[in-house]
């Protein structure tokens, strides 16, 4: 469901969809720019977060700046009744960032369930597959791998 955001969320909203700024007083550069107080940021981000408007704030990383220079779509073929079991376990794994269901329209594509799966190798992801295999109910799959990253980007919500 969506819902209006005020003038002052979204003013807030606009700053923040972007990078934080590189200071040691962040929320007070937010709020300046902002016409508001830090506190008013930072109860107006909280409130934010608790109406689940927003899931998380923190920093995103590069990740392959830190090492972790392999990832891979895996696609899971699934029955119907255990997308949510095996969906929860996948995601409590440390390698796996997104697990999607996604029912297929395609006669010979019989996989529905996406996990992406980050590595400091070819190997550790491959590992992490063995590991699903192993801890779940999950078997029969496809390894996407990418071969170039196009794009990549948070998106815009408030221009």
């Amino acid at each position: 469901m969506s819902r209006q955001f005020t003038p002052a969320e979204q003013a807030v909203l606009r700053i923040v969809q972007d990078n934080l700024p590189d200071s040691l007083t962040p929320y007070a550069d937010i709020a300046e720019k902002a016409g508001m107080t830090e506190a008013q940021v930072l109860e107006l981000l909280g409130s934010l977060k608790e109406s689940g408007a927003i899931r998380r704030f923190g920093a995103s990383i590069k990740h392959q700046k830190t090492g972790w220079t392999h990832n891979a779509m895996v696609a899971w073929k699934i029955a119907p009744d255990l997308v949510e079991q095996c969906g929860t376990q996948a995601s409590l794994h440390d390698h796996i960032s997104h697990v999607y269901y996604r029912p297929s329209s395609a006669p010979d594509w019989p996989y529905e369930l996406y996990t992406m799966i980050h590595g400091r190798s070819e190997a550790e992801c491959l590992g992490v597959v063995e590991d699903l295999k192993r801890d779940t109910l999950l078997r029969e799959h496809a390894v996407l791998r990418s071969l170039k990253e196009l794009k990549k980007i948070s998106m815009t919500y408030f221009a």
